[in-house]
């Protein structure tokens, strides 16, 4: 898979590059990350990339031209590249949409940056995905949220497949409950089913302990878990 940042502050995507499951991705031939900085295809000495909003207002907005043109250039660097816009505007980001990012060849993530974008430069991006509701100082911390959970899905970069399928939101519920050595920590015991050996059961119990910690914890996922299966069973 190929991913292209586009930022002014490429030298974050540098450093996220250097540890963990994206580093292992990379060194295995799984996953090239790259920063293409805005700054490059701005026109004047100071190598701006933002102006005053028109009509007013506080802050700074982001001029269309040198995105566009950083956009246009990563889409002619590779074939079939979907641009995301990162941006609290966007669709919520969710596990069943990494599922579906993690089969495209190349993604192309706009990252934005002081008070706003040109509302123009939408008409340049394919998709546009937000993390959460709140507001950030830019779009790299969304984009490396979203790069983190998508390279984990690519068949390989884990190692251990059914990893991915036993996860949290994977099945449409929270994760079951886990434990390892000690048996005990601090008058905390492991659950006696654990250390049956009796996988069918203890397989059952997570299940159940999956649903409980999701109906407690999740609600309106539980809810969509609940009338899913209903259907299913019409």
């Amino acid at each position: 898979m190929y991913i292209d940042v586009l930022t002014i502050f490429p030298e974050m995507v540098k450093l996220l590059s250097q540890w963990g499951i994206l580093s292992r991705a990379i060194q295995g031939g799984h996953l090239n990350l790259r920063a293409i900085n805005i700054r490059d295809f701005t026109t004047d000495k100071r190598r701006s990339t933002d102006d005053a909003p028109y009509g007013g207002g506080p802050g700074m907005v982001m001029k269309p031209e040198p995105v566009v043109k950083a956009i246009e250039y990563a889409k002619r660097e590779r074939e079939k590249g979907t641009a995301i816009l990162m941006t609290p505007q966007g669709r919520r980001f969710t596990q069943e949409m990494a599922h579906l990012l993690s089969t495209h060849p190349h993604l192309i993530l706009v990252c934005g940056r002081y008070e706003g974008i040109d509302e123009r430069i939408r008409h340049f991006v394919d998709e546009e995905i937000s993390i959460g509701d709140y507001v950030l100082t830019g779009g790299e911390l969304p984009a490396f949220v979203l790069i983190d959970a998508v390279v984990r899905l690519i068949p390989g970069v884990l190692g251990n497949e059914s990893s991915t399928r036993e996860e949290s939101f994977s099945t449409g519920l929270l994760e079951y409950p886990q434990y390892t050595r000690p048996q005990i920590f601090r008058d905390l015991p492991v659950p006696e089913i654990l250390l049956s050996g009796h996988h069918k059961k203890i397989q059952e119990w997570r299940r159940q302990m999956a649903i409980q910690r999701t109906q407690e914890r999740h609600p309106d996922l539980y809810k969509r878990y609940f009338h899913h299966h209903l259907d299913k069973e019409k």
